[in-house]
């Protein structure tokens, strides 16, 4: 066989292995239903539940959260993150989480918030209309 043939099995061979690893690697967006069906590595986006407790106490394990959380469909779950609670947690508007129901548990390996923006409707308006008077000057 020639050495171009092989050379080109070769790197056939490799992008296969890459595509495959590539897609194994990756998680869809879910529900809690979604996740409680297949037990395979989820993204789940909502909001959390902010009548119901955060357990987070950092003197008697500050590797374990946990918290309520409504998803895009209406469900809630209790979430259990094994790491420490991100900081303004509560005054996030969306999370994202990465992870696997265990039992009626939902265990997030990620966390990802969405903070309000510092450029509320109200603020707009009134640099609007500083803007507006310093151009009038």
């Amino acid at each position: 066989m020639k050495k171009s043939a092989i050379f080109g099995i070769v790197v056939i061979a490799v992008a296969i292995a890459v595509i495959i690893s590539a897609y194994s690697n990756t998680s869809s967006y879910g529900s809690f239903t979604d996740a409680q069906k297949n037990n395979t590595e989820l993204h789940v986006v909502g909001h959390l539940n902010k009548k119901k407790e955060l357990i987070y106490d950092a003197t008697k394990d500050a590797n374990y959260f946990s918290f309520y959380m409504l998803d895009k469909d209406g469900k809630e779950c209790k979430v259990v993150y094994p790491g420490t609670k991100p900081q303004d947690f509560e005054r996030s508007e969306q999370i994202v989480l990465t992870g696997k129901m265990k039992g009626s548990e939902f265990h997030a390996s990620k966390i990802l918030m969405k903070c309000p923006s510092k450029y509320t409707d109200e603020k707009l308006n009134v640099t609007e209309a500083t803007a507006q008077k310093s151009a009038s000057l």
